[in-house]
């Protein structure tokens, strides 16, 4: 089975993001759980939350990849920052029991000239915070492509930050295509490999969902530039392989690509016509 959605905005509730879905033929989707440059969040209607996992449940959805805000920076110089994702990541957790047993994807931060290791164990604290063992959420730590002074530019990163975490089987790893690439590692000519490192390093149990893009950098780039499926360096070839690969089959394939709802609806309809079931 191929789940595959694409971002979706949260603003009249989960009905209508689930309906929209299967508009498109999606079983799956992403949402921001607040504001993504901001830091409000709309209350949850607890009636829309109920009606959408009924509905989930009788249409086969995959597990929802749920957001979290770009202004969340669990490792930023400045505590106010710093405070800021604490309570924003807490929240959106509690609301994300709304509809239980899905995904909370975050960008784990940047360091900002204090050093990787800071920013880790930075990162680590905050989750150390707001996890508990009663969630049904688990959250994901999204791989990145290295611009700046991005903390999980690497799978030895991700690992760090995993291993510094108390309860870490409510944690797992979000695999953007794009980002990966950018970070330098050749999901083109080497995906097998790529993901035997992926194992050796965090482990194929901790890899949750995937981000389908394609890129506009070469490898290695550190730039982190989303393109439609086929118009980037990495190719259609190559992205249909991620998809159909028997290690990432059943994971939720979600799409950044830059489109408005109708080119998410041909890129779905594009990558279902070339998935091998």
């Amino acid at each position: 089975m191929l789940y595959i959605g694409c971002h979706l905005s949260s603003s009249k509730g989960y009905m209508a993001m689930g309906n929209q879905a299967a508009e498109i033929d999606a079983n799956t989707f992403a949402f921001f759980t607040r504001n993504p440059r901001g830091g409000s969040a709309k209350a949850i209607n607890p009636e829309d939350a109920a009606g959408f996992v009924k509905f989930a449940a009788e249409n086969n959805f995959g597990k929802l990849v749920a957001h979290a805000p770009y202004t969340m920076n669990a490792c930023a110089a400045d505590e106010n920052i710093r405070r800021f994702a604490r309570e924003a990541m807490a929240d959106d957790l509690v609301r994300m029991e709304a509809t239980p047993g899905n995904y909370y994807n975050f960008h784990p931060g940047s360091h900002v000239k204090q050093g990787a290791d800071v920013g880790i164990e930075l990162i680590a604290d905050q989750l150390n915070t707001v996890l508990t063992a009663e969630q049904s959420t688990i959250v994901l730590l999204e791989t990145m492509a290295g611009k700046g002074s991005e903390v999980g530019r690497s799978f030895e990163e991700l690992r760090e930050i995993i291993d510094r975490v108390r309860i870490n089987n409510k944690l797992g790893v979000c695999f953007d295509t794009c980002h990966v690439w950018d970070g330098g590692y050749d999901i083109v000519n080497d995906l097998d490999g790529v993901l035997g490192e992926f194992d050796r390093i965090i482990g194929l149990d901790k890899l949750k969902a995937i981000h389908l893009n394609d890129s506009m950098n070469s490898l290695g780039a550190h730039k982190d530039r989303h393109a439609k499926i086929g118009e980037g360096h990495i190719g259609a070839d190559a992205l249909i392989r991620v998809i159909n690969h028997p290690k990432l089959r059943g994971l939720p394939v979600i799409l950044e690509t830059p489109n408005d709802i109708e080119g998410y609806a041909r890129e779905i309809k594009f990558l279902r016509e070339n998935y091998s079931d």
